[in-house]
């Protein structure tokens, strides 16, 4: 018999810059990413928010026909090998919901907007994931509407920060209709000084070993510095400077001209510049290499459980359950049985997050009980302080916002409305989540393995719940009977039938 043929998986990573829409089409070939196809479209998205944050029908318009043509090339994709981020201007825009709903009739797959955070530490991965750099690194992303920095160590983001500084929106602001003076330069670059000056001494008391920039205002400085003469790909403020002194020579910013210049870019470097200068001087600088990774590709990696987002999880779970003092036995007990039960539940509302509230369940068996250095009493409420207000690379804001949720209510008592639906999670797998993963506590309160029952059989038909036993197993395990009438009583109450056969 021929062995059966699995064609290689694609997936693709699109990025809603304020600049720029990219999307990239990759296939994973023997453990490793193969780029089929890279995509960018100019939209300028940033140019069509006005100083109320409303964003205009014609910036929409060109977001929306960018999308339709993304659509396109993705016909066949399902979703779940599709993640779409969009960033500062749809996470700024007051009527963003007025954008996603356009783009649903265009295109059929969910847009997550991120927070700077997120898209700072995304950033990172992408370029992590692309550079030969080892060691601790501080990566620096110039967008259309926001600069990204952060500083981590090896795939691990230690420090993120996103502020509202771009070269879109800086030409917009300080640059009318191109204008182009020194005093003008000035006055952009010591906006951008005000708003990080702020993160200086503790960036530079983190140091770093390596510097590294991505997208396009560093991408164009790189390919400038390498058009004339510079050949080394290392920029540092001297250049920096001379180039600024160029640049100033015009008079407006769609005159500019230097060598490896791009029409497209002229008219937003300068401003870019004002903003890089400013980086350099507030964090002291020294030199700069240009990356070519960036959000997409910190967002391609994020889609494949084999690539390093999966041990940035696992890094963070080790760490946590090292600092706290989990019992690993317990936890490893808890997640064999919550995974025994996940995977008879047919239910799912979204089959397409089938795998990430499975991964998600895992991450909560093995940190449930992080919060019970602090006191036994209430662990379930001081283990979802922890998990809320700590910084959990790997985990993206709905994520934490789930496992927190599961931490909260694994223990006692809760109400319907404490269950809410997300922007990517439906309320009714959340729901299923919780009831699944108490049951899991539930039945390994024992901390013994000599009590987990060895038939575990679950049947879901409406709300109610079918769960049974080997022959004699409550019997002879009154304590977990006793729990789980317990059980039984508060589900009931909020008409949840749990039903032991």
């Amino acid at each position: 018999m021929q062995p059966e043929f699995h064609p290689p998986r694609e997936f693709a990573a699109i990025d809603l810059g304020s600049n720029s829409f990219h999307m990239i089409v990759a296939r994973i070939v023997n453990g490793s990413i193969q780029i089929l196809s890279r995509i960018k479209r100019r939209v300028r998205l940033a140019d069509g928010l006005d100083e109320n944050r409303v964003l205009s029908q014609e910036a929409i318009d060109r977001g929306v026909a960018c999308l339709g043509l993304f659509a396109k090339r993705l016909t066949g994709f399902s979703a779940e090998n599709v993640k779409v981020v969009g960033t500062y201007t749809l996470r700024r825009a007051v009527n963003n919901e007025e954008f996603l709903a356009k783009a649903k009739t265009v295109f059929p797959f969910p847009i997550h907007i991120i927070t700077g955070a997120e898209e700072a530490k995304l950033i990172y991965s992408g370029v992590s994931h692309t550079q030969p750099e080892k060691g601790r690194k501080f990566v620096v992303d110039i967008g259309g509407g926001s600069t990204e920095m952060t500083i981590g160590d090896g795939f691990t983001p230690l420090r993120a920060e996103s502020r509202h500084m771009g070269c879109v929106s800086f030409a917009k602001r300080f640059f009318p209709n191109g204008e182009l003076t020194q005093a003008r330069f000035d006055t952009a670059y010591q906006s951008a000084m005000e708003k990080i000056e702020d993160l200086a001494w503790e960036y530079r008391e983190l140091g770093w070993e390596h510097v590294l920039g991505s997208s396009g205002t560093i991408k164009t400085v790189s390919k400038v510095l390498l058009a004339n003469h510079y050949r080394d790909g290392v920029i540092n403020e001297a250049r920096l400077q001379e180039l600024i002194s160029i640049c100033l020579k015009f008079n407006n910013l769609n005159q500019i001209q230097l060598k490896g210049l791009v029409e497209e870019r002229a008219d937003v470097l300068v401003p870019g510049l004002a903003i890089l200068l400013a980086l350099f001087h507030t964090f002291q600088i020294r030199s700069m290499r240009y990356s070519d990774g960036a959000l997409r590709e910190g967002v391609m990696y994020g889609l494949e459980k084999s690539f390093q987002v999966g041990d940035i999880r696992q890094r963070t779970a080790e760490a946590l359950a090292e600092q706290f003092n989990i019992d690993q036995q317990q936890a490893e007990r808890v997640k064999q049985t919550a995974l025994q039960l996940f995977e008879q539940v047919k239910i799912w509302k979204n089959k397409f997050q089938i795998n990430e509230l499975r991964a998600i369940l895992t991450w909560a068996s093995m940190l449930h009980e992080v919060g019970i250095t602090i006191n036994h009493n209430n662990v379930h409420r001081h283990s979802a302080y922890i998990i809320a207000n700590r910084d959990l690379p790997g985990f993206d804001s709905e994520q934490q916002n789930l496992l927190t949720l599961l931490m909260r209510y694994h223990l006692k008592g809760f109400k319907k409305s404490d269950i809410r639906g997300t922007n990517r999670f439906q309320h009714r797998d959340i729901l299923t989540l919780l009831r699944v993963f108490r049951l899991a506590v539930l039945l390994n309160r024992s901390r013994q393995a000599t009590i987990i029952p060895q038939q575990l059989l679950l049947q879901i038909q409406s709300n109610n719940w079918f769960l049974q036993f080997e022959p004699e197993f409550l019997r002879q395990n009154p304590l977990v009977l006793a729990d789980l009438e317990d059980e039984q009583k508060l589900l009931a109450r909020l008409e949840l039938p749990l039903i032991m056969l």
